[in-house]
């Protein structure tokens, strides 16, 4: 197993610390521990695709950790602020829906194309918009953590706009991406 496969695996092995440091009841600073472990774990997604693509070091089964990696990193970091009402329960969701909704439509795009030798390859507006998925999830455990301790009340109102504007465009990103890739690989369907 080469390098960005382990820290792939390694990026998977954050998830269950993430959570617990966020969800504990005991430590306020516990989501402060949970954001550093988060961004750590973003951290090894940037390095174990750069490694890949220079040291040639892509396989079949790194597309899959790194892939699968990201989407339960993401996905866990959302449904905990959903959970404790840091993004509000209909918006929360509604993006949920919307994320989870998007990898699925692509997952099952790939499984086609695979079953029929052709590659599709990520693209960069996929990335802007993991880009701004991670930095919301990023901005909304914050909150939670200033919900938790006093803090300005007009920093914390600014700050919560500013996290929704940031999640409002991870959600435009993430459609607009969708969209996309379907278009540009709608040839896959094309004797279906």
């Amino acid at each position: 197993m080469n390098l960005p496969n382990k820290l792939s695996i390694l990026r998977i092995c954050f998830i269950p610390f993430v959570m617990f440091f966020y969800l504990q009841p005991f430590w306020t600073w516990g989501k402060i521990v949970a954001v550093v472990l988060f961004v750590l774990a973003v951290l090894t997604d940037t390095l174990d695709g750069y490694i890949a693509r220079k040291y040639n070091m892509v396989t079949d089964l790194g597309k899959l950790l790194d892939t699968n990696a990201d989407k339960i990193l993401v996905l866990s970091a959302l449904l905990m602020v959903i959970c404790d009402n840091t993004i509000m329960a209909p918006y929360g969701v509604i993006v949920a829906t919307i994320i989870i909704g998007r990898d699925m439509i692509i997952s099952a795009f790939r499984q086609i194309a695979a079953s029929k030798n052709f590659v599709m390859a990520a693209d960069k507006l996929g990335k802007i918009k993991a880009i701004f998925t991670d930095i919301a999830m990023i901005m909304f455990m914050l909150l939670s953590y200033f919900n938790l301790i006093t803090i300005n009340e007009t920093f914390v109102y600014v700050y919560t706009i500013c996290s929704y504007v940031i999640l409002g465009i991870a959600v435009v990103l993430t459609i607009w991406s969708m969209l996309n890739y379907i278009i540009k690989n709608r040839k896959v369907l094309s004797k279906e």
